[in-house]
């Protein structure tokens, strides 16, 4: 790339709309080469270092996070994060090589990993430069994604506020999103928007900015700033109906947001009261037996999108657009993580009204029942007792959706085998209570609404009330 930029000599490089790579290629640019953020404020992002430095000087409250270029180094900032902690090389794409560890063993053998370039190639190996990022890892927060685009005149445009189905710590690949967020609080996105508007300020982003945070207990947490163009992006602008590109791409040659208003390229949001939801393709109907459960790494190789009146029917349409579409009658099988056990009791007890059979496994249908829902028959872990265990069940063609939420090493481990027996018997599986509480939700609005599509320009135009095409 950089020999064409050398025999072509542009008068201008954008490096916002290429992912992650063209962010390490800006630093070995011209300066005056690079249109938009400079790279200078692209490594204050990626340096962390700066970026901590930065969060401080804004008060904007993070993980507690440090860094480490060997195992010896690792382990007293594992010691002060505390476990679990998230695991990741710096200045890559796609979460590759990230990892949630939860003790010194499974640190150790991160770092061992990391040590070696692997499936990193050059980007692989540990020093100075490219140290291990190690950060606490929030269980139980809701993760939410900022797309915006800041002028050179100070102006910044929230594009969208999207929140994360699934929990932090899945990758924002692979996680279904939400916009607008259909569970935080106004106060909350007020924070979130404020937040995001000083990071740009401090980043002097020209362009596109994407900023990660996590909510927990009603506490706003950022995980990180990318100067770029995200995947949400394009999901936004058809949301919305805002152009974001095209938009964020004259803001990089020199023009305002308000420049941009007067010639009519950019309009307020569409605000015709519905929801729109994305969700990953997710590629494991292709390796029969591998486990699908959702983590930092991701997975996905495409999206979807279900856009209707509430959010629980968005979400059923994106299931149906995944590939995934959720049963309408049979059993669910249930086996939750002791944190996740309070939360399913609602997704639970919906399904029950909506005429399905449950079963679970004795600590899942103990609790089930301690809070009056009815549970068909207990089912005994992988490998525990003599009877018929999770797998057989599953395998036995009497299972129609899958909702299993492991947590920590042991119970991923013993979840595995149940998730990847609904993935070769093609059983929907649900791997989060969020999950599955949206689920319940959109399959219950489903029975007394029936499923039906309208085109983008509908939307947008204000007419997507006339809905006809049923599914």
């Amino acid at each position: 790339v950089l020999n064409v930029i050398e025999a072509e000599q542009p008068v201008g490089v954008v490096v916002a709309l290429g992912g992650q790579t063209p962010l390490k290629l800006a630093g070995a640019l011209p300066p005056g080469l690079v249109m938009g953020t400079s790279a200078e404020s692209i490594d204050r992002a990626e340096d962390r270092e700066q970026w901590n430095a930065l969060c401080a000087h804004l008060e904007i409250p993070q993980p507690a996070g440090g860094t480490g270029t060997s195992a010896e180094g690792a382990r007293p900032v594992a010691a002060r994060v505390g476990y679990p902690a998230l695991v990741r090389p710096s200045y890559v794409l796609g979460g590759r090589a990230m990892q949630t560890v939860y003790d010194d063993d499974e640190l150790e053998s991160a770092m061992a990993e990391l040590a070696d370039a692997g499936s990193l190639g050059r980007e692989g190996g540990l020093s100075a430069e490219r140290p291990v990022l190690i950060d606490r890892f929030l269980e139980d927060a809701v993760e939410v994604d900022v797309d915006a685009i800041r002028d050179a005149a100070g102006e910044v445009l929230i594009g969208g506020v999207m929140e994360h189905v699934e929990e932090a710590g899945v990758h924002s690949g692979d996680s279904a999103c939400a916009l607008p967020p259909p569970s935080l609080s106004a106060a909350v996105i007020e924070v979130i928007e404020t937040y995001t508007r000083s990071i740009a300020a401090a980043l002097e982003v020209r362009g596109l900015l994407n900023v990660q945070y996590a909510v927990k207990a009603g506490q706003v947490f950022v995980l990180e700033a990318n100067p770029r163009a995200s995947r949400t992006v394009p999901f936004v602008a058809k949301a919305t109906g805002v152009p974001l590109v095209k938009v964020a791409a004259r803001v990089m040659v020199g023009a305002t947001l308000a420049e941009l208003r007067e010639e009519g390229l950019l309009r307020p949001p569409t605000s015709s009261g519905h929801t729109s939801v994305k969700e990953a393709v997710l590629p494991f109907n292709r390796f029969p037996g591998v486990d699908t459960v959702l983590g930092p790494e991701m997975r996905s190789t495409g999206e979807v999108m279900g856009i209707d009146r509430s959010f629980g029917l968005a979400f059923a349409k994106s299931q149906i657009a995944a590939g995934n579409p959720l049963p309408s009658s049979g059993t669910i099988f249930m086996s939750l993580a002791d944190r996740d056990k309070a939360a399913g009791v609602e997704a639970a007890r919906r399904f029950v009204d909506l005429g399905f059979s449950i079963v679970a496994t004795s600590g899942t249908a103990e609790h089930l029942e301690a809070h009056r829902v009815p549970v068909t028959a207990i089912v005994a872990k992988v490998g525990e007792g003599t009877g018929q265990d999770a797998v057989d069940l599953i395998s036995s063609g009497k299972v129609d959706l899958v909702v299993n939420s492991p947590r920590g090493r042991g119970a991923r481990a013993d979840g595995s085998h149940i998730r990847a027996a609904a993935n070769v018997h093609r059983v929907p599986c649900l791997t989060t209570v969020a999950a599955a509480l949206a689920a319940a939700n959109g399959m219950t609005e489903w029975v007394a609404t029936d499923l039906r599509v309208t085109s983008l320009q509908e939307h947008h135009e204000g007419g997507g009330d006339q809905l006809a095409l049923p599914i």
